[in-house]
């Protein structure tokens, strides 16, 4: 970890510049440390601004092992294998103009470059410019600091894919659009930019698509650029405000007027800084391991950044937005770049706890985008597209309001929740016209009739399908219930149990299963893909959240239970990857961590720690929570064990450091781990304090002696959002050895639809 990526903290400095954001930056196609990117942004930012030193187009803009930057562009990126679109780059350069890539990119080093939420600085070694960018939602502000020269010169980059740049020397100023995407938007998608300079320009000259320069002001094509010149003295400043829409230029303009306007460089960095420190100010960590605070609030800092706001604010204050679905500007809320595969299980239920406004803003964006696209998103960026499996949608929307999320219309979300458990017709094509098929239930019909998606019928990843379809009715038979209709809850209650008919009593793991009742054969529990979404049986076995106790029936009781738990982590690290054609990068992450199956790279396992608290083993959760923090993250440029995925790698982390889980979508419930620090201080939506204090606690001492809240003994394996929301004191007492009487019993084991109490 380089002192330039996170600097020595002093003890008045901001909770914010704890957070690095260069963890998991030290990734690439083959092996992922998070797969993230410097995102200089506010909390979800329309836009962020990251350094680039990958190639044209690659979804790796910025690695850490990388020598050199070729630009600081505007990116919308939610992941490298999702991609970018609009985007476009500032570069500054001094001497002979360069302006492909690879040839401009200048040498750097970490040492001289700093990475922060609210601001990046950087040293372009070859051209002796200092380049700096602070942003705001919408809009950004770079500062270039120059040497002595008479060829300084400013590059705006409006990269392949479509684009256009005007130059206005009177207004200093540069405009145009750019229309790169990776899919999900209308024909008529454009990204409208302005860019201000402070003083003029000595000249001023485009590029065209084979980088010919000329002194036209203005070009349009498949790939061009502008670059403005000017003499300098040595240490001369050259300002830019930049800002952009995906509405108009006129809206581009007026979002600079309302962002940035006259302030300085130093006042909009100071203002960025000020709204991620409000956030982070709401949970104060006080812990002697400094190691430790560090990663929780890098995960935080990432935590926060999706899904990203897809809305501007029109000519009246008035909420607006385009369309990534049918390329109109409607009134109201919209949100995009988040996978609900992952982002369903932790991000969201921590948006309930902590953001229920925010979280009914993004509700209701998911009408908008059910109203102008006739389905629910599964994974938009920026419109649908087709990735990934299941109807997670379900669960955050029945999660979010069962514990009391309110701004939005949920008898039509419910009427979409619906459709999508009822229908695969009419859904959405691409720009290719084909179905996207991640979207609503492939195989539903299968589903509804056989309780099962089929293995036989060419449906890919169907035993995953089947269980995440399951967890997803037991969503919508909660949000039915609570609606009042009462044979809706009883039919998807009743369809929440299909997780039984994949459960193979011979073998012990869930299983794909043909259309006639018989097993898939061969069956490998090991096998990645096939009947499972990037896993094996040894990881979807345990995607029961909603009947935890069903599956311990199942499986033949407590004893086990745990010792199939167990297992996971002490069995070798095989797979078989036939299905891929290649080791992924993702069972590399499993195999490489000494943890034997247990997968925590990726999503579907990363539950499972907490199921110990359903069989009376609570003691085994404290140990492996731990276990995992310790050895599987750090703030460093490898802090992550495997994609971080929008905010849901960091949200098992920033719940499991306060000492609790949410496994169950749309219950209000969240299971006990081990709570990393000795005293964190949340500050709740209302206003009221909850704090949480871990005596004794310390790296040897990960095992719960006690637990109290607001000074009455706690005998439970959960804990309740309704009450942790109402504030107090939550109090843990820990030790070096298990108390197996802690929260042992069943009636401590937290909600499942198999338990008596739930019935």
């Amino acid at each position: 970890m380089t002192g330039a990526a996170i600097a020595q903290t002093a003890p008045d400095e901001a909770l914010v510049d704890l957070a690095n954001p260069l963890m998991g930056t030290d990734s690439s196609y083959t092996l992922s440390y998070g797969n993230t990117y410097p995102a200089v942004a506010v909390p979800f930012g329309m836009n962020f601004w990251t350094p680039v030193t990958g190639k044209l187009g690659s979804g790796w803009g910025y690695t850490y092992d990388a020598e050199k930057i070729n630009g600081i562009k505007q990116t919308h990126q939610p992941s490298p294998w999702m991609n970018d679109y609009g985007a476009f780059a500032l570069f500054a350069e001094t001497g002979p103009l360069k302006l492909k890539q690879e040839e401009r990119a200048s040498w750097y080093s970490h040492k001289a470059e700093e990475a922060r939420p609210y601001k990046y600085k950087v040293y372009l070694a070859d051209y002796d410019v200092t380049a700096e960018v602070a942003p705001t939602d919408r809009a950004a502000q770079f500062r270039f600091t120059f040497p002595k020269s008479d060829d300084a010169h400013i590059i705006l980059d409006g990269y392949d894919g479509g684009s256009m740049v005007t130059i206005d020397p009177a207004r200093r100023r540069i405009t145009g659009y750019v229309r790169n995407n990776s899919g999900g938007v209308p024909k008529n998608f454009r990204n409208y930019f302005v860019a201000q300079f402070d003083r003029d320009f000595t000249v001023s000259r485009t590029w065209d698509d084979n980088y010919q320069l000329a002194a036209d002001l203005s070009r349009e094509g498949g790939h061009v650029g502008a670059v403005v010149s000017f003499k300098t003295r040595d240490g001369e400043q050259v300002g830019v405000k930049v800002a952009s829409s995906f509405i108009s230029l006129e809206q581009a303009e007026r979002n600079l007027t309302s962002e940035v306007g006259k302030d300085s460089f130093e006042a909009t960095e100071a203002k960025a800084k000020a709204i991620w420190e409000k956030e982070f100010a709401r949970i104060q960590v006080s812990d002697p391991d400094l190691d430790n605070r560090r990663t929780f609030y890098s995960a935080l800092y990432r935590m926060l950044l999706f899904p990203r706001r897809f809305y501007e604010f029109d000519a009246k204050g008035q909420v607006v937005h385009y369309s990534p679905y049918d390329g109109q500007v409607h009134p109201g809320y919209m949100f995009t770049d988040n996978g609900f595969w992952d982002t369903w299980r932790a991000v969201f239920p921590w948006f309930a706890l902590m953001y229920p406004e925010l979280d009914g803003q993004i509700m209701q964006g998911l009408v908008n985008t059910y109203k102008e696209s006739g389905w629910l998103p599964e994974w938009a960026s920026p419109g649908h597209r087709d990735v990934m499996i299941g109807s997670n949608s379900a669960s955050l929307i029945a999660d979010a309001y069962i514990n009391g999320v309110r701004g939005f219309d949920v008898e039509t979300l419910y009427e979409a929740m619906v459709k999508n458990a009822t229908t695969s017709e009419g859904r959405p094509k691409d720009e290719r016209g084909e179905v996207v098929h991640a979207v609503g239930r492939e195989g539903v019909e299968y589903y509804n009739r056989l309780g099962y998606v089929p293995y036989d019928v060419g449906i890919k990843e169907n035993a995953a399908r089947t269980l995440e379809y399951a967890t997803a009715d037991f969503a919508i038979s909660r949000l039915a219930e609570a609606l009042g209709k009462t044979e809706d809850a009883k039919l998807y209650a009743s369809r929440a149990q299909n997780y039984r008919k994949l459960y193979d009593a011979q073998s012990g793991w869930m299983r794909g299963r043909n259309q006639d009742g018989s097993w898939a054969t061969p069956f490998n529990p090991f096998k990645w893909g096939d009947a499972f979404t990037e896993g094996n049986s040894t990881h979807y076995s345990w995607s029961v959240m909603q009947d935890v106790q069903g599956l311990i029936d199942l499986m033949g009781g407590d004893k086990p239970f745990v010792d199939r738990l167990d297992s996971i982590f002490t069995m070798p690290p095989v797979f078989d990857e036939s299905y891929y054609g290649q080791v992924i990068h993702e069972i590399r992450e499993m195999q490489i961590v000494n943890m034997g199956q247990y997968a925590h790279g990726n999503q579907p396992i990363q539950h499972m720690i907490y199921l110990y608290d359903w069989a009376g083993a609570p003691w085994k959760a404290q140990y492996h929570v731990r276990d995992v923090m310790r050895r599987l993250y750090s703030a460093a440029p490898d802090g992550y064990p495997g994609d971080e995925d929008n905010g849901q790698t960091s949200a098992w982390y920033v719940f499991s450091a306060l000492g609790f889980y949410p496994v169950t979508p749309a219950v209000g419930q969240y299971a006990i781990g081990s709570p990393l620090f000795r005293s964190v201080r949340l500050t709740m939506p209302g206003g009221k304090v909850l704090t949480i204090e871990a005596e004794n606690n310390g790296a040897k001492n990960v095992y719960i002696q006690s637990v109290s809240f607001n000074g009455k003994a706690h005998d439970k394996a959960w804990l309740d959002r309704a009450a942790l929301q109402q504030g107090g004191t939550l109090r843990f007492v820990m030790g070096p050895t298990p108390n197996r009487q802690w929260a042992s019993g069943k009636a401590s084991a937290p909600f499942s639809m198999s338990a008596p109490a739930a019935k």
